[in-house]
């Protein structure tokens, strides 16, 4: 879907034709999302986009910042934590975005459904000064300051599941929690390859290298700037809590196993004996000059299985004294 707006001072309008919007006097904004071949054809034709920059969108590649002879094209990714088509229950997705700066014109394409960029062209029909006042640089930088607004949003579901985590790991050695754990880990890896491109990309447009970006606009793009470094500490923050969160869980389980070994361990050391005492009765020498007298004896069972419980007895209570059990 193409949406095309022309404005200078404090009006919008809306055109149909991408020709006639090009030549139109004042800024032009041509926005594409959900972007079809022949809607990208139909732009790229219109405002000489160069086919390699196409490429680099279609590539998914990652996030950057490049100069061209008449405009600055600049790639980010729009981040969003969906349900898994796998076997995790969140995953990150990402949709490239690119934007086009040129002299006075800018062009942002989506292979995403309409969303925060979609708002801010709403914003700009409806008469926002702050777009409708300060030419295409400043469009470009309010579609990349809510893409990176976006990230914050993911990072806050991702938060909430490791608040989730952390209450669990203490008290469950469930499989689920491990997975739960695998999972954020897993997100928050991808959520990383992401933020750090971008900020690389960012920070081109925050110096002012490229021609289109006036120095008025810089100090917006330093504010974009910031945030990105913000998520980045955010994202190896939330990898260290996780991280942490994968221990403590570990230690819970190796904690839980070594108890059950030592009831093991106690309960072997207890029939030890018993079984010692067991074996030698097992062997049934009535007769001959070794023979066993208690076998002839009238309470000799009963002795010996009274001298097997005691005998466990005394143990157990040693072991419990020495808060074994």
């Amino acid at each position: 879907m193409i949406s095309a707006l022309v404005y200078a001072g404090e009006e919008a309008v809306a055109h149909d034709d991408l020709a006639e919007a090009r030549r139109a006097a004042g800024t032009t904004w041509v926005h594409v999302a959900d972007a079809t071949d022949e809607e990208v054809a139909a732009v790229q034709s219109a405002f000489d986009l160069h086919p390699l920059a196409i490429e680099d969108m279609r590539d998914d590649v990652r996030a950057k910042t490049e100069e061209f002879r008449e405009y600055t094209f600049v790639l980010l990714k729009a981040i969003s934590l969906t349900a898994g088509e796998t076997t995790f229950e969140k995953e990150v997705e990402t949709k490239p975005v690119g934007i086009f700066i040129g002299r006075d014109w800018v062009v942002t394409l989506g292979t995403g459904p309409p969303g925060p960029i979609q708002r801010v062209m709403d914003a700009a029909e409806r008469g926002d000064e702050r777009l409708l006042q300060r030419g295409p640089d400043f469009t470009a930088c309010r579609a990349i300051e809510v893409i990176v607004d976006a990230y914050f949003d993911a990072l806050d579901e991702i938060e909430t599941d490791i608040e989730e985590i952390e209450e669990e790991v203490t008290v469950s050695t469930d499989s689920e929690t491990i997975e739960k754990i695998n999972d954020v880990r897993r997100d928050l890896l991808s959520f990383r390859k992401q933020v750090w491109p971008a900020r690389e990309a960012v920070g081109l447009l925050a110096r002012g290298d490229p021609k289109q970006v006036r120095p008025q606009t810089e100090k917006y793009f330093r504010d974009i700037y910031d945030h990105l470094v913000q998520i980045a500490d955010l994202t190896e923050t939330y990898r260290d809590l996780v991280s942490g969160a994968r221990d403590i869980y570990l230690n819970t389980v190796s904690q839980s196993t070594n108890e059950v070994m030592k009831g093991l361990t106690v309960v072997a050391t207890i029939f030890i004996p018993l079984t010692f005492v067991a074996g030698i009765y097992g062997m049934n020498f009535a007769g001959g000059p070794y023979n066993m007298p208690e076998l002839g004896w009238r309470y000799g069972y009963p002795a010996a299985m009274l001298g097997m419980l005691l005998m466990g007895a005394i143990m157990l209570l040693h072991f419990r004294r020495r808060d074994y059990l």
